[in-house]
C-alpha cells in the first residue's frame, strides 16, 4: 500500500512552467539577460543546457567596439557596478557565431544597439531572415554610453527608433527600458506606440563608486550601471507600473537571485524573468536551483502553473 501511495505521488502532475509569448515557447520563465555570458555560441549553448528557458545575447552593434579600459566592473557586495562600454565583435561576425546554434532548443533573442536610426535600418535588414534568431531586444537604455543613454529618456526618440526598427525587421521587437527616467510608463507607452511587441524592465541603474584612498572614481568610465539585488525593488516597481497601465508582455529584469524573486516579478505582472548578476555569483547551476524552488512554491500553494500567479498583486 505504501509503495502504491508513493507511485501516486510520482504520477501527480507538476506545475506548468512553460511560457508562450510573441509566438515563441520558453520551457520555463528563466532567461539569460543581455550582457552576461552571451557573446559566444558555446556559452549560450551551456546556458540552455544548464536549464535556461531562453537566452538574450550580449548587446551587438553594427560595427565592432572595444568598450572602455579597465577597471570596468566593481563588486560592491550588494550588487555589481559595471561600465563595460558595450564591447562586441560587430554584427556581421556575431551572426556567423549564431549560425552554429540552429539546433538550440530554446529561443535566442538578439540584443542590439544603434547610435542612429540609419544604423538600425542596416541592422534590421541584416538580421531579417536569420532563422536562428527568434526576436530582437533593442537596447536603448545603457546608462554609461553616450549616444545610447539619452534615447531612453526621450519618448519621441523612443517611438521613432522603435518604429524604424519595426519597419525593417521581420521578428518581434522587445524594447529594454531604463529606470533612470522620471516616468517609465510614459516611455513604455512611446515604445508601444512605435510598435514594440514586448518590453524588458529594467536595465541597470546609473551609479558610481569613488575610491576614498585616492579620491577618484573607481571605474575608468566614471559612471556605470548598478545591477544585482539592490535594484530588484526598483525593477519590480517598474514592472508593476507598466503592466498596470499597458497590456503588453514584459520581461522582468533586475536583481533576481532566488525563486522568490522570480515569483515576485511574476506577481507584479512579468511574463518571464531575465537573470544576470546571479550567474556571476552562483554560476550556471543557479537556473536549476531557482526552478526547483519555483516548482516547490507552486506545489505548496496549490497552483497549477505560473499563469495562476502572474499579475496576482494587481488583482489583490
Amino acid at each position: 500500500m505504501f509503495k502504491l501511495f508513493l507511485g501516486l505521488i510520482d504520477l501527480a502532475p507538476q506545475p506548468m512552467l512553460k511560457v508562450e509569448t510573441l509566438g515563441l515557447r520558453f520551457r520555463n520563465p528563466l532567461i539569460l539577460a543581455a550582457g552576461i555570458l552571451g557573446l559566444t555560441a558555446p556559452i549560450l549553448r551551456r546556458v540552455v543546457e544548464s536549464g535556461a528557458g531562453g537566452v538574450v545575447t550580449k548587446s551587438i552593434g553594427l560595427k565592432p567596439r572595444k568598450g572602455y579600459p579597465n577597471p570596468t566592473v566593481v563588486d560592491l557586495g550588494f550588487g555589481f557596478l559595471n561600465s563595460m562600454g558595450l564591447p562586441n565583435p560587430g554584427l556581421e561576425k556575431f551572426m556567423k557565431e549564431l549560425e552554429t546554434l540552429r539546433d538550440l532548443e530554446a529561443p535566442i533573442i538578439l540584443s542590439i544597439y544603434a547610435f542612429s536610426e540609419d544604423e538600425l535600418v542596416e541592422i534590421g535588414r541584416a538580421v531579417s531572415g536569420l532563422d536562428v534568431i527568434s526576436a530582437v531586444e533593442l537596447n536603448i537604455s545603457c546608462p554609461h554610453v553616450d549616444g545610447i543613454s539619452e534615447i531612453a529618456k526621450d519618448p519621441i526618440l523612443v517611438k521613432s527608433y522603435v518604429k524604424t526598427l519595426k519597419r525593417h525587421v521581420d521578428k518581434p521587437v522587445i524594447v529594454k527600458l531604463s529606470p533612470n527616467v522620471s516616468d517609465i510608463v510614459r516611455i513604455a507607452e512611446a515604445a508601444v506606440d512605435g510598435g514594440a511587441d514586448a518590453l524588458t524592465a529594467i536595465n541597470t541603474v546609473r551609479a558610481m563608486s569613488i575610491d576614498v584612498e585616492v579620491g577618484r572614481p573607481v571605474l575608468a568610465g566614471v559612471f556605470g550601471g548598478l545591477s544585482g539585488p539592490a535594484i530588484r525593488p526598483i525593477a519590480v516597481r517598474c514592472v508593476y507600473e507598466i503592466t498596470e497601465s499597458l497590456d503588453i508582455p514584459v520581461f522582468g529584469c533586475g536583481g533576481v537571485e532566488t525563486a522568490r524573486d522570480v515569483i515576485e516579478f511574476l506577481m507584479a505582472g512579468a511574463t518571464a524573468v531575465q537573470l544576470g548578476s546571479a550567474i556571476a555569483r552562483g554560476g550556471l547551476r543557479i537556473f536549476k536551483k531557482i526552478l526547483k524552488g519555483l516548482r516547490s512554491f507552486l506545489e505548496e500553494k496549490g497552483y497549477n502553473s505560473i499563469d495562476d500567479i502572474r499579475g496576482l498583486a494587481h488583482r489583490r
